[in-house]
């Protein structure tokens, strides 16, 4: 499997993951209804999720992360 393919995996699944927790979350807690719970989920999640991409460095393809709550990119291995 090439990087770009787990690199896209990685962002599908960590957005997956952060979506149905928030949107769990959001019927829970708030007074949302109708379209407003997966809005609300879906740009929360967009927001929070940390993003993935595959690099070619120094030769090599990479993938590199990118989040919010971590200063700087960091490399995955």
């Amino acid at each position: 499997m090439s990087k770009k393919v787990k690199a896209f995996l990685y962002n599908f699944i960590c957005f997956a993951i952060f979506f149905s927790i928030i949107y769990f979350l959001v019927v829970r807690f708030t007074g949302l209804t109708g379209l407003w719970i997966p809005f609300t989920s879906g740009i929360s999640a967009s927001l929070l999720t940390p993003k993935f991409q595959a690099i070619n460095y120094m030769g090599q393809e990479k993938i590199f992360m990118k989040w919010m709550f971590i200063k700087g990119v960091k490399e995955v291995k």
